[in-house]
């Protein structure tokens, strides 16, 4: 057996200088070849906690052995036992925070991780090539109504599907997808790999009607008395700002309505779609996950000479993927650590002129964990800015709630569901997702679709027998 390499197989990226001013993918993908390289490095371990490091609990051994030996019709098999979104979730999976932090070779000072999630796209993409198979679902088990067509609710779709269920989703926007479709840009993660994931899912039965608004076009009431059980996956997408002052000029946007622009309404291809996005000069992002990340890349690639990433704490306590940092550095993305906005300045006619901001030290750590940011008196300083984006995170969607006054939820206004089964307080209504944890990873609100699929299968067969006795 040839030596283990010390290091992950490299995969190809545009370079920077040339990625910064185009949408096309950072990263190129592995060839079969070097898929094979990196799978050789897997140590096959009998007891792997890289599959109770996942989400969605993968079998990574078997699936990473079968690209070692050149069975990739298996290893897409293996895949498509635990998800519906290998080809997703291989490129935007933190996978560095789950599956590959408790690698076994990586937990030697010496070497680093298997690189599970490049494996899993390599896959994935190679399955995408391949023939579409229609499976026919005869939906004879009972109908399910899923809200949301997001990571979460495709994932529900897609495994009661498998079961034999009829399931409809209904998205309230145009295009399906969800965060995967409107908040993660075409370099990251592009529109061909969502729409080819869904297609997938759809060939497996799975009905998506889009434009409709529940709580608006149809009722809950209407759903619940069409359908057997419903998936509530709506997502947390409502904008939310610091309410600073200036917060309503012209120029200031929240990451939301950024990046639906750019991604949903395909402004990162104006003029051949006609959604302008402001032209920038000078671009200040205020936060640090992989939101504002996404912003600030986006805002670099349309023309802004200078794009500023304010952050009110330090590197250390970055939340967005290292990954993510790094290729933001290399594109010039600069940095304002330990800084905060206090004021955006009108240029005299409702336009962003500049950024006020302070400067920050870390005091004691919060209930998240991480050191609070505590305002150093007299620092204040002015960057110069007509465009403005607060990637600070999002609200619950309240379109349906407010509509659904019978459902309870938590103190912070997002559903309250049970964490280990996803139900809620109205039987056969189960919820999960970002509507119920806030926002957070796309392979979260999947292991959270995984369970809802299992839990709503059980409540239709448990319903069916009681109404037989």
């Amino acid at each position: 057996m040839a030596k283990r390499s010390y290091t992950k197989t490299p995969m190809k990226e545009q370079a920077p200088e040339i990625r910064n001013k185009n949408f096309d993918e950072v990263a190129l993908g592995y060839t079969l070849e070097e898929g094979r390289l990196e799978a050789s490095r897997c140590l096959q371990c009998k007891n792997a906690p890289c599959i109770t490091g996942c989400p969605v609990m993968i079998d990574i051994p078997g699936f990473i052995k079968a690209i070692e030996e050149e069975n990739m019709s298996l290893a897409y098999e293996i895949l498509g036992r635990y998800t519906n979104l290998p080809a997703i979730c291989g490129r935007v999976c933190p996978q560095e925070k789950q599956c590959e932090m408790v690698c076994r070779l990586g937990r030697s000072k010496k070497f680093e991780p298997v690189a599970i999630g490049k494996l899993e796209r390599l896959v994935a993409d190679w399955a995408l090539q391949q023939p579409l198979e229609y499976k026919e679902n005869k939906g004879d088990k009972g109908r399910v109504a899923v809200i949301g067509s997001g990571p979460s609710g495709l994932t529900t779709a897609g495994d009661l599907a498998k079961l034999g269920y009829d399931v409809t989703i209904y998205e309230a926007l145009h295009s399906p997808g969800g965060v995967l479709t409107y908040g993660i840009p075409e370099f990251r993660l592009p529109k061909r790999v969502v729409k080819q994931e869904i297609e997938g899912i759809v060939a497996q039965g799975v009905k998506i009607e889009t434009n409709v608004v529940v709580g608006k076009t149809i009722t809950m009431d209407e759903i619940l008395n069409d359908f057997d059980a419903c998936y509530l996956s709506v997502g947390a997408g409502a904008p939310r700002f610091q309410g600073i002052k200036g917060t309503s000029l012209n120029g200031v946007y929240s990451s939301s309505e950024y990046l639906t622009r750019v991604n949903l309404m395909h402004g990162y291809q104006f003029p051949e779609y006609d959604t302008p996005v402001q032209k920038s000069k000078n671009v200040v992002v205020i936060g640090g996950g992989n939101v504002a990340m996404d912003a600030a890349r986006s805002a670099k690639r349309l023309g802004a000479e200078k794009v500023s990433i304010v952050y009110r704490r330090s590197l250390e306590e970055l939340p967005a993927r290292e990954e993510e940092y790094h290729h933001s550095v290399e594109e010039g993305i600069e940095y304002y650590w330990l800084t905060n906005p206090v004021e955006y300045i009108d240029d005299g006619s409702g336009r962003l002129s500049a950024v006020k901001c302070v400067q920050m030290e870390l005091g004691e750590p919060d209930e998240s964990g991480r050191r609070r940011p505590i305002v150093i008196p007299g620092s204040e300083f002015i960057i110069e800015a007509d465009t403005a984006i607060e990637a600070i995170g999002q609200g619950a969607n309240k379109i349906l709630l407010d509509t659904f006054p019978e459902l309870a939820l938590n103190k912070w206004g997002y559903i309250d569901a049970d964490e280990e089964t996803c139900a809620t307080s109205i039987p056969g209504v189960f919820a999960g997702g970002d509507i119920v944890t806030g926002a957070a990873t796309v392979i979260l609100a999947m292991g959270a679709g995984k369970v809802a699929a299992h839990e709503i299968d059980q409540y239709i067969q448990k319903t069916k027998q009681e109404q037989l006795v």
